[in-house]
């Protein structure tokens, strides 16, 4: 080996360099405005209520009445979560058919100019799609809140007005990142556009779809979670009395059993990747 060998310098250095400094200078004023301060998380009076409230966690409550709530209140958070996204689904899926170029007519290689109808249509429904995921589902659940009532509809409500968005987002995007031979080879044969669908991007995208569905479903679980503490029922409300209660073994039961759904989400996207594949 050349002792007197030169190293070369890794010419991205200087340009990681200066957008760290620039990441930590963007950092700073956020952490300001935030005003975060761990330092009070150290304090004696904090270390105590939060020492005696995590000690009340153990063992966790097991009675038969609390299971039976719990119980209840699973069934509910989890048929809150479904409910919201079938809605969700009915909504965003025709609009990300319309919203996405994969299907277009004016997108095929005929040498010609895109016909300007196609995009005068498709940029309201990718309009509308921003406007229903703009708004956080809790918000819309507190909305719901105030026009149906307290109970599970004003989570299935605001679920499937801001799942619709993003899922439509998604998927559209979804459509136009597959291979598109096979669906524009079947639209130039003169095959319909929902046949071009079902047989030249649907297979294509069929893996990524589902596993971007389940993962939703996941999240609209633990989105139905935060607005049981606005009153849209499920494990959120009971979380919330029994916090408010200061039961710890109780607020550990309910953590076990997010958790566990949390886990039969994973398995269930799992499985179902596996039979497609």
């Amino acid at each position: 080996m050349n002792p007197h060998r030169t190293v070369a310098r890794d010419p991205a250095a200087l340009p990681r360099l200066l957008l760290t400094l620039l990441a930590l200078a963007l950092l700073w004023p956020g952490l300001a405005l935030s005003e975060l301060n761990l330092a009070v998380l150290w304090q004696a009076d904090n270390l105590a209520t939060m020492g005696k409230f995590v000690g009340a966690f153990w063992p966790p409550a097991h009675d038969t009445d609390f299971l039976d709530l719990l119980l209840t209140a699973t069934l509910q958070t989890l048929a809150m979560a479904t409910a919201g996204m079938a809605l969700a689904l009915l909504i965003a899926v025709p609009a990300a058919l319309l919203a996405s170029r994969a299907l277009s007519l004016s997108a095929l290689p005929r040498g010609g100019r895109p016909a300007p109808w196609a995009q005068a249509l498709r940029w309201p429904v990718r309009g509308l799609l921003i406007v229903l995921r703009s708004v956080p589902e809790i918000v819309w659940a507190l909305l719901f809140v105030r026009a149906v009532g307290l109970g599970p509809t004003a989570g299935v409500l605001a679920i499937a007005i801001t799942y619709s968005g993003m899922l439509g987002k998604v998927y559209a995007e979804i459509f136009e990142s597959v291979d598109q031979k096979p669906t524009r080879a079947l639209l130039l044969s003169g095959s319909g556009r929902l046949a071009a669908f079902c047989y030249g991007t649907l297979p294509n995208a069929a893996g990524e779809l589902l596993s971007y569905t389940v993962y939703r479903w996941e999240c609209a679980i633990r989105a139905s979670v935060v607005m049981g503490f606005v009153g849209a029922g499920g494990l959120g409300q009971q979380m919330d009395l029994s916090m408010r209660m200061f039961a710890g073994n109780e607020v550990a039961s309910l953590l076990l059993t997010f958790l566990a759904l949390v886990l039969l989400a994973d398995a269930l996207s799992r499985l179902l990747r596996g039979r497609l594949q």
